[in-house]
């Protein structure tokens, strides 16, 4: 059975933080034949963060991180956060490889999207990499589009960006 619930305590948290290491080092392993080092991914994309950490960063108005559990066991996990006013950015979508192929990655994508689309957010915003083909399949089922590079990012990195965004609908 696959459940999906926001981050809240610090053993949430604590969790998040691990599935965040191992998004890291798939991260390191699937950048490393498309040129970009393990050091670059570390400083520029996937920075070592504690449970504390993440929960200043997601435990806040207008953020939040969800961790999905297949038989109880960390499974992965969806967070977002602040972009702007009317604009909020998805991070951190990692399902571990012993779960994948199970639904975990749509099942964070809507629970994450519902939540969203309760606040002022007109917006949804995805800063991601070619190389991390499943999660950019996930992002277009659920309406996501290409959009222009709404950050910078260093020239000898750039070839692997992928920037999406998507609206949210009011009903």
């Amino acid at each position: 059975m696959i459940s999906v619930s926001p981050a809240r305590s610090a053993e949430d948290f604590e969790t998040l933080a691990g599935l965040c290491r191992k998004l890291a080092q798939w991260d390191v392993d699937a950048s490393a034949p498309h040129g970009v080092s393990e050091e670059d991914i570390r400083i520029l994309f996937q920075p070592e963060t504690s449970g504390p950490e993440l929960a200043m960063q997601f435990g806040v108005p207008a953020a939040m991180a969800f961790i999905a559990r297949s038989e109880r066991r960390p499974a992965g996990c969806l967070a977002f956060d602040q972009f702007d006013d009317n604009t909020v950015e998805l991070h951190r979508f990692f399902v571990d490889a012993s779960f994948r192929g199970l639904g975990i990655g749509r099942e964070l994508m809507g629970a994450a999207l519902a939540e969203i689309e309760k606040g002022p957010a007109r917006t949804v915003l995805i800063h991601t990499t070619f190389y991390m083909s499943n999660a950019v399949a996930v992002y277009e089922a659920f309406g996501f589009r290409p959009c222009a590079p709404f950050r910078e990012t260093p020239a000898h990195v750039r070839h692997t960006d992928v920037f999406l965004s998507r609206s949210i609908q009011r009903v």
